[in-house]
């Protein structure tokens, strides 16, 4: 069988020479961009016999459908990626979550699944491959048998990928060594995005809670503003004076509360636009790290214990030889002979499998401009807030002139009473 798989590979090959190397990929973040984006939205939860069953409305553009699909869904059509494509980057899919599932943890769960599928979406192989059509477009009440039944009657890339017999050629002679450097380069450049993604959480957190915090601070002293205690009479000749500061006051919530707004308006967009694209840059990181460790515990590992095995059975024959058993001889021979076989074919695997995360390392760099894309929404986002909250504090300022009024009707705060020439005593 093995034999067979590797004749008729090298066949196709021999057939349909490609132009070029097909080695590299010719693709620009836009062009990748443009392949299709993708909309993930919660819908109303269904309520079944003991549990809520969270369901999302999944929308494409390029294939200009929508279906309907639980967690679940997710969960099969990761696996059939995995086993169709063992040496691509698949990311990760959320956590899945039983009792408990707050709005918080829905939400995030929905903005992680958003993020796979656009990916995945985005994703040369993938993109082309029937599954992704399956699971973007079928509107059926089995989408997960008919996911099973389309990744598992063709096997996996390397069984239909018309070069895999030949991906050594288009290799690099130090491709062993290409690949530690790229791991490394890789770890550190998430390392750093790791941070600047839980630095860029914590600014969008503080401008929300800067928003509630005007908003309180408004409502305190529109509440300042309202309070309809009576004056006692020892303090009767200032009467007008908190009369008119009590009429200032109130008004103050409306700019505050609209100060609030521009504050949590500029958090929401730093989430979404900030926030959101370093997720996805660290999901695509996170899918290149898990692919190295798949690549050295799965085919490499299996390539060395087939190698260990075919030695044992060497060693097994020379010791039936010796002993003169014609028939365990024979069986031996036969039986290296199919070790020989699979080992030829786990070579092949190793080298489409290193052919493959040239690829990939390659894709990750196609993605590296998006550090581009997220800065310029942070810096936008930035002026943008400022700009906007800048010109409500300026019409604030004309409004609390009747607080502190000067000789010529300008703002002007009092200062500490050394400032102002009075003792403090």
């Amino acid at each position: 069988m093995p034999q067979d798989i590797e004749h008729r590979l090298s066949d196709s090959s021999r057939m349909q020479r490609p132009q070029g190397n097909p080695l590299l990929l010719s693709y620009s973040l836009q062009e990748l961009l443009a392949r299709d984006t993708v909309q993930v939205e919660l819908i109303p939860e269904k309520k079944g016999l003991f549990l809520k069953h969270v369901e999302y409305e999944v929308s494409s553009q390029r294939f200009k459908s929508s279906v309907y699909r639980r967690y679940n869904d997710f969960v099969v059509f990761h696996e059939m990626l995995l086993h169709k494509f063992p040496y691509r980057m698949v990311p990760a899919l959320p956590p899945k979550r039983m009792l408990g599932a707050d709005r918080e943890f829905i939400e995030g769960r929905r903005r992680a699944l958003k993020r796979f599928i656009n990916l995945v979406a985005r994703h040369p192989p993938f993109s082309d491959d029937v599954i992704l059509k399956l699971f973007l477009s079928f509107s059926g009440s089995d989408v997960q048998n008919k996911l099973k039944e389309a990744a598992q009657c063709v096997g996996d890339e390397f069984m239909n990928c018309k070069l895999a017999a030949r991906a050594k050629d288009f290799l690099p002679a130090d491709i062993q060594t290409q690949f530690a450097m790229s791991r490394e380069l890789i770890r550190n450049i998430y390392n750093s995005f790791y941070k600047l993604r839980d630095r860029a959480e914590r600014m969008a957190s503080r401008a929300i809670d800067n928003a509630s915090d005007l908003l309180i601070f408004g409502k305190e002293l529109s509440a300042l503003g309202s309070d309809t205690t009576p004056l006692p009479s020892w303090a009767a000749l200032h009467l007008s004076t908190w009369g008119s500061l009590k009429q200032a006051l109130k008004g103050l919530s409306v700019e505050f509360a609209l100060l609030a707004d521009k504050a949590a308006q500029q958090g929401k967009q730093e989430e979404n636009d900030v926030v959101e694209k370093l997720n996805l840059f660290l999901d695509l990181l996170q899918s290149y790290k898990d692919l190295c460790e798949r690549h050295e515990k799965g085919v490499l590992h299996k390539h060395q214990r087939a190698l260990h095995k075919y030695g044992l059975m060497k060693r097994q024959m020379m010791s039936a030889a010796h002993g003169r058993e014609p028939e365990t001889v024979e069986q031996l021979e036969s039986r290296i002979v199919e070790q020989e076989n699979v080992i030829q074919t786990m070579e092949l695997r190793n080298y489409f499998s290193l052919y493959c995360l040239h690829q990939e390392t390659q894709l990750v760099h196609v993605y590296l401009p998006l550090t581009s894309h997220i800065l310029g929404a942070f810096v936008n986002s930035q002026i943008q807030g400022h700009k906007e909250m800048s010109k409500v504090w300026n019409d604030l300022k004309p409004k609390l002139s009747c607080l502190f009024a000067g000789p010529h009707g300008t703002l002007t705060p009092p200062g500490s009473p050394q400032e102002d020439g009075v003792c403090p005593h």
